[in-house]
């Protein structure tokens, strides 16, 4: 009975509005026929009727203002006292012959638009109730003049007519309204919840495979250890040290990788971005030391980010990518938004850009990639960054010639002091670069 409505704040606004335009015209009508029409109508008993819907249309505004939401009842309530305010001054004006007597018609309608059926119908009862009281007895119109009140009733009838189809036009188009955001709310949530699932059980899944390749990799570590310490004595293996060397790296990266990913759920990773973006970088060159990589630009000072784990996760997926999609020109950038309240990190590559029949896919799902990939790193880098509550843009590197990806994360700050204002948007000046 007392169910809250997810669109119940929206129409007791509403019916707040309808009641004050109501009362101004009630008030503007009894003047009108009182004055011009020369009707004389029992006032200090409709103002008493009016008086009260002033008074609890200030209540209602009281409750529109509280940060609760209405019930069904709250509502059935509401539109049940604009029916007896109407019933109490038509009974004081002729009852069924004043015109205005169908303007029952507009407040159920608005009722079912608002209200479940069985409210309605004990409203719609209490209407018909109403009009048969009103049919039998009421306070019959006094005019000075009986023979124009058939003219009158007509031209009352016109102005009801008016009156009732602008209410029900009105609020029914507001209705649809606010039911077609919330319908398209709902989808967007939807939506969002089937990512989250996916993403969740790729994150599963990375996580079982994780624990699976724990013993395999240590297995691997202790051999390459191995055969490095026998290749300082055996002259057959000494042309391979170097290539031992970058094995046991890689080595590290892998057992490094997984360390961050067991102590991800226990762990803050906030860092100054400044101091985190320069080991980032380091550890990324090891993965790909054949890469040319360039890091563009001075990171603001100052700024922190709150979880630079996610962030690095992010950001090795669109630089591997970019690194599969050109070998020889791969940049990265980091730098405040115009307004200060975002940092943006600009991944940049030469290759061959993002074919036109995966821009609309990347990111939304995993997708075969042109590299061989299977898109399932961009879909959680996306992820990610909805997570983050950042966004991830895809472009070409050249509007004019659609050669090379541009992949910008943009992100939240988490803190900056008032020092870090000065380093806004650093140019491009140094730069880093490594064969």
């Amino acid at each position: 009975m007392h169910r809250i409505t997810t669109t119940g704040r929206v129409n007791l606004g509403h019916l707040f509005w309808l009641r004050c335009l109501a009362i101004i015209g009630q008030l503007l009508t009894i003047a009108f026929v009182q004055i011009f029409i020369g009707v004389n109508l029992p006032l200090p008993a409709m103002l008493l009727v009016i008086a009260l819907e002033v008074l609890f249309n200030a209540l209602t505004w009281w409750r529109v203002s509280q940060q609760r939401p209405e019930s069904n009842m709250e509502l059935f309530g509401q539109i049940w006292v604009d029916l007896g305010a109407l019933s109490a001054l038509l009974f004081l004006s002729g009852g069924t012959s004043n015109p205005f007597v169908s303007l029952y018609l507009p407040s159920l309608a608005i009722a079912a638009a608002v209200l479940p059926w069985y409210l309605m119908a004990w409203l719609a009862a209490f209407a018909v109730a109403c009009y048969a009281v009103l049919s039998f007895d009421s306070v019959p119109l006094n005019l000075d003049n009986p023979a124009n009140l058939f003219e009158y009733y007509r031209a009352g009838m016109w102005v009801n007519f008016m009156v009732s189809v602008g209410l029900i036009a009105w609020f029914v188009a507001r209705m649809s309204k606010a039911l077609r955001l919330r319908d398209a709310a709902l989808g967007d949530a939807q939506q969002r919840l089937l990512h989250d699932e996916r993403a969740v059980a790729l994150g599963v899944q990375a996580a079982t495979v994780a624990h699976e390749i724990g013993t395999p990799l240590s297995t691997i570590a202790m051999l390459s250890e191995e055969l490095r310490d026998a290749a300082r004595t055996d002259p057959g293996l000494a042309p391979y040290s170097a290539d031992l060397e970058l094995l046991e790296q890689q080595m590290t990266l892998c057992t490094s990788a997984l360390a961050r990913l067991r102590s991800r759920a226990t762990t803050t990773n906030r860092q100054l971005v400044d101091n985190w973006l320069e080991s980032f970088s380091e550890q990324w060159r090891l993965r790909h030391p054949h890469v040319k990589f360039e890091r563009l630009g001075t990171p603001p000072v100052d700024v922190s980010l709150d979880d630079t784990v996610a962030v690095s996760q992010i950001l090795t997926i669109l630089l591997d990518n970019a690194a599969r999609a050109s070998r020889d020109h791969v940049t990265l950038s980091c730098a405040l938004a115009a307004r200060g309240d975002q940092i943006v990190f600009e991944v940049c590559d030469a290759g061959p850009g993002i074919p036109a029949a995966l821009r609309g896919s990347l990111g939304a799902m995993p997708v075969d990639s042109t590299q061989g990939g299977h898109g399932v790193g961009l879909y959680l880098a996306f992820s990610a960054a909805a997570r983050l509550r950042g966004s991830i843009e895809l472009t070409d590197v050249s509007a004019a010639r659609p050669r090379g990806t541009r992949a910008v994360l943009r992100l939240p700050i988490a803190a900056r002091t008032i020092s870090g204002a000065s380093h806004q948007g650093a140019a491009p000046s140094n730069t880093e670069k490594q064969a």
